[in-house]
């Protein structure tokens, strides 16, 4: 039996991923969490075979949950499973240890296919971004400048962003400096929305 666990902050998303989980019979659902910070106690109390999380969610995003179940060397394999269908999510996905990138919208038989797949040891990518990713153009971002320009996307003013990250303003303005200039953005607004639909934050 593969143990699965489901992170999705949509509770009428997951209700129904259950529903069609539980009529596969090698598979057994051992919880559901609402975000990425209550997946990772699950993680880390249930053992999980595999995970399978949204990306977008309160609290730790699905890539930030892979990355610390990579980086506590939990034995749990995670398939992310977003409506985002972009190349620089999946690069993103497969740096923080991803094994498995699907889209919401595939057939129930093709999420049951890649649980298997990747508990047996493999990968299972979308098809339609499996080629896409080759293409594109790379994420210029450091993981701070992704940081601080996540957070200049909500609205918050440079002065909130140092005190959240306990950084000087100084820092943080330097940070949005420099990734405007390397999005070629006229602005923090126009960086961040640019970085977004890249798939770049």
């Amino acid at each position: 039996m593969i143990k699965i666990i489901l992170a999705e902050d949509q509770v009428l998303v997951s209700g129904a991923l259950v529903a069609l989980l539980k009529l596969e019979g090698d598979i057994d659902v051992l919880g559901q969490a609402k975000n990425g910070k209550e997946a990772l106690e699950m993680c880390q109390r249930l053992q999980p075979d595999v995970v399978i999380t949204d990306i977008e969610m309160p609290l730790m995003t699905g890539l930030e949950l892979a990355a610390e179940i990579a980086e506590l060397k939990l034995a749990s394999k995670v398939i992310v499973l977003t409506t985002f269908a972009r190349a620089g999510y999946l690069r993103r996905a497969m740096a923080s240890g991803v094994r498995g990138y699907m889209l919401k919208d595939a057939p129930a038989e093709d999420l049951a296919k890649a649980i298997r797949t990747v508990y047996a040891g493999g990968r299972a990518i979308a098809p339609e971004l499996a080629l896409e990713s080759w293409g594109g153009q790379q994420d210029p971002l450091t993981e701070r400048e992704r940081q601080v320009l996540r957070l200049a996307g909500t609205g918050s003013s440079s002065a909130e962003i140092a005190k959240l990250m306990h950084l000087s303003e100084g820092t943080v303005r330097n940070y949005l400096s420099e990734s405007i200039s390397k999005l070629q953005a006229k602005n923090r607004v126009e960086a961040y929305r640019l970085a977004r639909d890249e798939g770049w934050l």
